[in-house]
């Protein structure tokens, strides 16, 4: 039996059943990591002996009969941007290559509770601005549904892993698409929580107001699962919603008779991939022989959410990233004198796509420019949010693809900054208006490669579109299946 292809709730009744140890479990998903993970590079720092330690602490409960929180010893990785108390936290960037956090963020004290296994944490594009892991100062993750394409990014070594069977969940973060994309790309469950549902304390910022955590899993009732785990007010993030959490699992009726789906025209328009739209209206017609309504709708701001995120993102990036100094902490290149040594730092530590958005925001917010671009951008960014705001009127979730293609040959866009950046069309609009999305597999692209079908919902909607994927998931076989690496039979 394969426990690495299993789902995280499988694992959770076979461990309280006694089944199968914790200890069996972890290293069950260290051996697929020494087969594919040389291949898949899907991790940036592995932490065996510290994972088969709270494996044997999850066996020691299960022995005096203690009952198991849900992801209790079931092995999950943590993107590489998310601080982990005496775990290397690089956020795949030279600046950070030694950076030990001192602190955990506050889904890693979440987590704690549950006495998870941790693989180690996963890859990404540098400080998460890339949209395929290639972006990485240390290496490049593999799609593991075909070697020779990205992941998706930025969470790509999350997804990746989760894909490869190297680990059952893992949290990514999701700033323009960083969660829905890979999980798109690498056919697995991703979902980007409402603004401020999930903390992001702890979580190194890219756009302190477009980034979110949120989880990467085998099948949608993970990802309620560990929702249930994650979401929930914290004073210390000052952007963290106050309402109440739900229990999400409640939602997985499988029913969606009488659901409101709207379909907006503005995501399926020239440019999106025939077999993406093929897939995605596939699934429309699927949701309604499954007794759900549709009705078009407009989003008429769509076709300037592009522009108004690249301005936007890079401008709060640039303000963030001004605390790598190489005084404060992080890497130094030293220099004649203070500028100097500074200069050195950012030029020779920072990847060219980091430079490049530093370079883009900083000259948003430059005077002169701020009334034109920037304040521009978020007065776009609030007539994005009412166009959902209205829609949400009269329908219950959104339906669209999740990304306009298939995953792309690793090397096709990395000289293309402006094709890459139009990679995030279907999702960067929710990050800009700070509502959910899930994205789930509708379907294979003629070369085998996952279609992802994204499902929008109103703010703090995450119970209706897990409900509405769950019945969708339920009534295909796309779910569950485990990549095979580099011609392997899964």
């Amino acid at each position: 039996m394969k426990l690495y292809e299993k789902t995280a709730h499988e694992l959770h009744d076979l461990l309280t059943a006694k089944e199968i140890t914790a200890t069996e479990l972890a290293e069950d998903v260290f051996s697929r990591v020494d087969a594919v993970e040389g291949e898949v590079q899907a991790y940036l720092t592995l932490t065996r002996d510290e994972a088969l330690e709270q494996a044997k602490t999850v066996d020691a409960r299960i022995a005096k009969g203690e009952k198991l929180p849900f992801l209790a010893g079931i092995p999950g990785a943590i993107k590489d941007n998310i601080c982990t108390k005496g775990t290397r936290t690089t956020c795949a960037s030279k600046i950070l290559e030694h950076f030990v956090p001192p602190y955990d963020a506050a889904v890693m004290e979440k987590l704690a509770k549950e006495s998870p296994v941790l693989v180690g944490k996963a890859n990404l594009d540098e400080f998460a601005m890339g949209g395929s892991t290639e972006n990485s100062a240390y290496q490049k993750t593999h799609n593991p549904h075909d070697l020779s394409k990205v992941p998706g990014g930025s969470s790509g070594g999350s997804a990746a892993a989760v894909a490869a069977g190297t680990a059952i969940w893992a949290l990514g973060s999701d700033t323009g698409g960083s969660i829905r994309q890979p999980a798109s790309f690498c056919g697995i469950v991703g979902l980007k929580p409402t603004y401020g549902r999930v903390s992001r304390y702890g979580l190194v910022a890219y756009a302190s107001s477009l980034d979110q955590i949120g989880p990467l899993t085998r099948d949608v009732r993970d990802a309620a699962n560990l929702m249930n785990i994650i979401a929930g007010h914290d004073p210390m993030d000052s952007t963290s919603s106050s309402a109440a959490v739900p229990d999400y699992t409640k939602a997985l009726t499988g029913d969606v008779k009488g659901l409101k789906i709207g379909l907006p025209k503005e995501y399926f328009v020239e440019g999106l991939d025939s077999e993406v739209e093929t897939a995605v209206r596939k699934a429309v017609e699927d949701f309604r022989a499954m007794g759900a309504e549709m009705k078009e709708i407009t989003l008429p701001h769509t076709k300037y959410a592009i522009s108004t995120y690249y301005l936007i993102a890079p401008a709060e990036a640039a303000t963030n990233l001004e605390r790598y100094d190489g005084v404060s902490y992080g890497e130094r290149i030293d220099g004649a004198d203070l500028v100097e040594m500074m200069t050195n730092t950012r030029t020779e530590l920072f990847g060219e796509e980091v430079k490049r958005r530093i370079m883009i925001g900083n000259y948003a917010l430059s005077a002169g420019y701020y009334d034109a671009y920037y304040l521009k951008a978020l007065k776009v960014r609030t007539l994005i949010q009412q166009d959902y705001m209205e829609a949400f009127k009269s329908v219950d979730v959104i339906l669209a693809p999740t990304a306009p293609t298939p995953a792309f040959g690793i090397g096709e866009m990395v000289s293309d900054p402006l094709k890459m950046y139009l990679q995030d069309v279907c999702t960067v609009p929710l990050n800009l208006a700070g509502i959910p999305g899930l994205t789930l597999p509708c379907g294979v692209s003629s070369a085998g490669l996952p279609i992802g079908l994204q499902i929008i919902g109103k703010p703090l909607g995450e119970e209706t579109i897990l409900g509405a994927a769950y019945a969708y998931e339920e009534s295909h076989d796309y779910k569950n299946k485990i990549a095979a690496v580099g011609g392997e039979k899964a």
